[in-house]
This record gives C-alpha cells, sequence and structure tokens, in this order.
C-alpha cells in the first residue's frame, strides 16, 4: 500500500457516517409523533392492514423533477417535502386507491441537515394530511455523483382498494362527462423548460422578480404546491369512473391513458380555467399552443371521467369541479385528446 493511500478514510472519500448518525437521530424526533416509536430505524417499515375483505395494493414512485432546483434556490425544503408526497397519492388516487404508507429517497453531495430535516418535515405533514404514514427512507452521500451542491428526492407511495372498486377504463364509453378538478399552477412537471425560458440557471434573481401577470413573484408561482386530491376525490370515488393525474405530457399524453382505444377526449378549450403563468410562459417563450397542452397541466391537476347521470352529484361535492369535455367514438381505434 502506497503512503499517500494511508490516510485515506470513508469521510474523505466523501461520507460523513457520523453526520449520518446524527441525522438519523434528528429524524426520528420529526417522526416520533407520526410513527410508532418501536417502527423507527428498523430494516424494514412496518404497517398493519385491516378493514379489507379482498384488498389488492397499488403503487407507484414518483420525484418532482427539476422543481427542486428551484426550491434549492429559495430555500424552500419543507415544500420540497409537501410536492414529494402530494404528487404521488395523486397517481394512485386516480384508480381509487387509499394512501396507505410512504418512503422516501434523498440522494445528496453531501449532509446539510437543516435542509434534509426540512424536506423530511415536508414529507410527514403531507402524509398526515393524505392520511398515510411515513414508515422508511434512505439518505445516500454520493460525492462522487452529485457535486456543487446537488441533490435528488424521490417517493415510494402505496396504496390499498378492494378488488371490485378499483378504477379501471373498461368502464368508459362514448357520451360520458370530463371534469376537471382545477390546479393552482404548474404542480411539478415542466420545470426544464421553464427554467430554459426565464434562463433561472444564469440569472437566479429573476425568481425575486415580481411580474403584474402574476401578482406575486416569480419564485413564489413556481414554488406553489403540488395540491393533493385524495380528499376531493374520497368523497366522488363511488360516482366517477376513473380519473387522470395531469402531469408530464400534459393533456395529451394522460387522459389517454384512462380511456378505451375506441375513444376520443373532446375538451372544450373555452371551459379551461388557466392560470396566467401559463400565458407568461407562452408569451416569453414563443410556445406554441399545442406544445403548452403537451407539456403543462394548464389548469387542470385532474381530469375525471363521469357518466352524464353523475355530473351533477359530483359538481355538488366538489364545488371547484367543472365540466371540460365529453367523449366520442372513434374509427382509428387510438384514443385522441382533441381541443376545440
Amino acid at each position: 500500500m502506497s503512503d499517500t493511500n494511508k490516510n485515506i478514510n470513508y469521510q474523505k472519500s466523501g461520507v460523513d457516517l457520523d453526520k449520518a448518525a446524527t441525522l438519523k437521530e434528528n429524524m426520528k424526533s420529526i417522526i416520533s409523533d407520526h410513527q410508532e416509536a418501536g417502527n423507527i430505524g428498523n430494516f424494514g417499515g412496518l404497517f398493519e392492514i385491516q378493514g379489507y375483505k379482498n384488498p389488492v395494493l397499488i403503487s407507484s414512485t414518483d420525484g418532482i423533477g427539476s422543481k427542486l432546483l428551484i426550491h434549492s434556490e429559495l430555500n424552500q425544503f419543507k415544500s420540497l417535502g409537501i410536492d414529494l408526497v402530494n404528487a404521488s397519492v395523486n397517481d394512485i388516487v386516480c384508480i381509487g386507491a387509499n394512501p396507505l404508507f410512504f418512503l422516501d429517497y434523498i440522494a445528496v453531495e453531501k449532509i446539510v441537515e437543516k435542509n434534509i430535516l426540512q424536506i423530511i418535515e415536508g414529507i410527514v405533514h403531507a402524509c398526515e394530511e393524505n392520511k398515510c404514514k411515513l414508515v422508511g427512507g434512505e439518505t445516500a452521500q454520493m460525492s462522487e455523483v452529485y457535486s456543487n451542491g446537488k441533490f435528488d428526492v424521490a417517493g415510494f407511495i402505496v396504496g390499498i382498494a378492494e378488488k371490485g372498486e378499483i378504477k379501471t377504463k373498461s368502464e368508459t364509453a362514448e357520451g360520458d362527462i370530463l371534469i376537471s378538478l382545477p390546479s393552482n399552477g404548474i404542480h411539478t412537471n415542466g420545470y426544464s423548460l421553464v427554467r430554459k425560458i426565464f434562463d433561472i440557471e444564469n440569472n437566479p434573481k429573476i425568481l425575486n422578480t415580481e411580474f403584474k401577470e402574476l401578482n406575486t413573484t416569480l419564485g413564489t408561482e413556481l414554488t406553489k404546491t403540488h395540491i393533493s386530491y385524495y380528499n376531493d376525490i374520497s368523497k366522488i370515488k363511488n360516482l366517477m369512473k376513473i380519473s387522470a393525474h395531469i402531469t408530464g405530457g400534459g393533456f395529451i399524453e394522460n387522459i389517454p391513458r384512462i380511456l378505451n382505444t375506441n375513444l376520443n377526449a373532446i375538451i372544450k378549450a373555452d371551459s379551461l380555467a388557466i392560470p396566467p403563468i401559463f400565458n407568461l410562459i407562452q408569451k416569453t417563450g414563443n410556445i406554441s399552443i399545442d406544445e403548452m397542452f403537451n407539456v403543462f397541466n394548464m389548469g387542470t391537476g385532474l381530469v375525471i371521467v363521469s357518466s352524464e347521470e353523475n355530473v351533477k352529484k359530483i359538481l355538488s361535492l366538489s364545488p371547484k369541479a367543472k365540466i371540460i369535455g365529453h367523449l366520442e367514438s372513434n374509427s382509428s381505434n387510438i384514443s385522441e385528446v382533441i381541443i376545440k
């Protein structure tokens, strides 16, 4: 062994075990009121299932993409954790699941305890709002993979539903009505394009600039929390056929995923309530309207498919919901979204 290698240790290689141990202990203080003490620190997370006759587990994994760079720039790490949970929850409630438990993965160049604890605070807060438990996670120090303070996060969620109550596209039919549950802005998709349009990487101060179209700063607008639709769907689950979480790919890619292939979604453009941020993005970047609908949610966080007879009840239970279109048959056997 050469003399140059004699003093090498794990910390000098980029992994600080002492900081990791301290972080774990401080995480416990955040999680202790949320999770049974005996479950914290086990090699596997525990969760007891009760009250189901024929249960099916429904899982999903998600991240928040380059939105985390905006959160990091503005030191809004708790909001990052909330985004991570809500984005994951929406994916499974679309088909009728109730969230059970959540796990997180945080990969960093080096541990900055304050920031990571704020992320965990956000995750715990959102889990409580969505009636699920944070049962485990991993924080990985990888200085050879991440540099200059860069990091990434991912969430893993498991939910449950009675087998006979899972929502599938098989029930969708011509004449069904499309109902929008509104978003509050961009949510967690399209941020790479947004960062490019506003040149945020080279001019991060623009995040503190107030735009008259927004009545707030760009940073405040871009860090609005991804809405969870769990409470909305819980009220109308038995009335809807299925729903689509409008994330990456916008209307164009996500709505066909929940339709029988012989159906097209007809969207009435004048029925959409499009928040000002999307108009600002389109104008600033000179983006085509087709590209906007292919990238962003355009003011709709969730699209519900309902038979016509249940629409009135759904609208009464979800005051912010509104009709945006309907389903028509096609001859191509390939589902499309047509915006008129």
